[in-house]
């Protein structure tokens, strides 16, 4: 048993894939905690399908490598975050209604772009589903640097955010930044889409972001507790599901993000106090 867990690390890809999804699972889960809070999740998932046109264009001015996707991805979530906060304060447009608006302008972009790629359908498909079997030592190292700098602004500016998530009137109160805190959260999402995609794919990506979050939410009222949580629900599912997909032969992405999803659905029946079943004893004991 101990030897048939251990055969799929004999092969550095695997290896690699797993030290991957560990830390997209610790970042997107450590962010996405903030994503829940704020009600968020709707902006994680229009960020992550607006990085497309930057995915398309790194592709033709890169010709496929790996450098130019990931810069112009992340400018691409840069500026569609930016743009969401800019139309939504500049105007008397909601924020969901600008989220929609770029969203969508977004990805039809992208869309157009990726079309004019001959064999787009092999080159780029990765991307929309994800490829964490793919991932390359430097790809290892950027996704580890730029994850690292995401949890050090998250930890620096704890408190800040804290305040903003749970009283925004006490965040004016005291006079914070709150613009700034609020574009700087949408670009710290961004970072993380950006580093997540070829693990998880553009398709799947809020799942990543809002799922063991939530799952997290059930368990705690205590924000650092919900956020190591939600990193070790992140980290297991990238684990557990990447073994999963080795066996059973099944897209690494989906299979990650389906072991995220049956872990809700049992914290979401079984939660100590918050759970469904908890809560159908509660009301037959009174």
């Amino acid at each position: 048993m101990f030897e048939w867990l251990l055969e799929p690390l004999r092969y550095p890809f695997m290896v690699r894939g797993l030290l991957a999804a560990i830390a997209v699972g610790v970042v997107c889960s450590t962010v996405g905690s903030y994503v829940v809070l704020r009600g968020m999740a709707f902006f994680g998932d229009a960020l992550a399908h607006a990085i497309l046109p930057g995915i398309a264009v790194g592709y033709l001015v890169g010709g496929g490598a790996r450098g130019p996707l990931l810069v112009f991805s992340l400018a691409a979530a840069v500026l569609s975050a930016l743009g969401i906060g800019a139309i939504s304060r500049g105007t008397e447009i909601k924020e969901d209604t600008a989220i929609g608006v770029i969203f969508a302008g977004a990805f039809a972009l992208g869309i157009a772009l990726i079309s004019t790629v001959r064999g787009y359908t092999v080159d780029l498909a990765h991307f929309l589903f994800g490829d964490v079997l793919g991932v390359r030592p430097v790809d290892l190292w950027l996704t580890a640097v730029l994850g690292g700098l995401i949890l050090l602004v998250v930890v620096a500016l704890y408190k800040e955010f804290l305040v903003l998530s749970f009283d925004p009137i006490l965040a004016a109160t005291l006079r914070l930044p709150i613009r700034l805190l609020d574009y700087l959260m949408m670009i710290l999402i961004a970072v993380a889409i950006v580093i997540s995609v070829q693990t998880v794919g553009v398709a799947l990506m809020v799942a990543m972001l809002v799922t063991p979050a939530a799952t997290a939410y059930l368990l705690t009222r205590r924000l650092p507790v919900m956020m190591a949580l939600a990193a070790l629900i992140g980290a297991a599912s990238g684990v557990v599901g990447l073994f999963a997909s080795y066996w059973l032969s099944v897209a690494s992405g989906a299979a990650i993000v389906l072991v995220c999803t049956a872990v809700f659905l049992l914290v979401f029946l079984l939660a100590p106090g918050r759970g469904v079943v908890w809560s159908r004893l509660r009301r037959i004991s009174s």
